[in-house]
């Protein structure tokens, strides 16, 4: 089959979601508005999610993976997911689900015009700590970066694979995926889309990697956006 767009899943000891992660991505792969494929990077997780996935992937055709020798963190794993497409589409969404597969459907109605299109959870389901210290995070990284994007952290995000291939990722700058695809001059656009309380397993950012960590990194985002080298061929024999 010719895939025009994959869902990259990170996955760290997520064994008690993987059976609904499974049943709702294959539901999606079937109303999805563009052939879809589904990349699991396992991120050396430690529990039985290296296991459920390789029976995922030989139960289903659009299934594969990648595996990690150790714990690489986030950023590793969406880089790993973005080297491996080889769809002119890529995105992602997090393996706790709690944000729905079917409003990939959403962002691709906007993809043709823009470089990256990207949730905004609306009604979040999360505790009041970790909605504020989303909502501080958020109003800093944007009056670092500009890029007017209301909720980068949102777990759900299509963007043109071109594009995507040359994001210089570090650990962190996940959370500047916008602000880094306007280095390349692309467009991005945000739409809303639902959001969901977790239902099994931990989450795997608490207060210092969700607040004090970004302000960090927003260091290191002024420092790359200063030396990003940028350029369009003219012309060439």
């Amino acid at each position: 089959m010719s895939y025009e767009f994959t869902i990259i899943v990170p996955v760290y000891n997520e064994e008690d979601n993987l059976a609904r992660v499974e049943k709702e991505l294959l539901a999606y792969t079937k109303i999805a508005s563009k052939p879809t494929k589904i990349l699991f990077v396992n991120d050396g997780s430690k529990d039985k999610s290296q296991q459920l996935i390789e029976d995922i992937c030989t139960r289903n055709d659009a299934f594969f993976y990648i595996l990690f020798k150790e714990n690489r963190g986030l950023s590793a794993a969406i880089k790993a997911g973005f080297d491996h497409a080889d769809t002119p589409l890529v995105g992602y969404i997090d393996s706790d689900l709690q944000t729905a597969p079917s409003d990939f459907n959403l962002l691709l109605e906007h993809i043709k015009d823009n470089a990256l299109v990207t949730g905004v959870r609306a009604n979040r389901k999360d505790s009041f700590v970790k909605n504020m210290s989303s909502k501080i995070a958020n109003g800093i990284r944007r009056a670092f970066t500009k890029d007017g994007m209301d909720d980068t952290g949102c777990p759900l995000k299509v963007i043109r694979t071109d594009y995507a291939k040359r994001i210089p990722m570090f650990k962190g700058l996940h959370r500047f995926l916008p602000a880094l695809i306007l280095l390349q001059n692309g467009t991005i656009k945000q739409v809303p889309v639902q959001h969901f309380p977790r239902i099994a397993g931990q989450a795997k950012f608490g207060l210092w990697n969700r607040l004090l960590g970004p302000l960090m990194d927003c260091f290191a985002y002024l420092w790359m956006k200063k030396k990003y080298i940028n350029y369009e061929v003219a012309k060439k024999k």
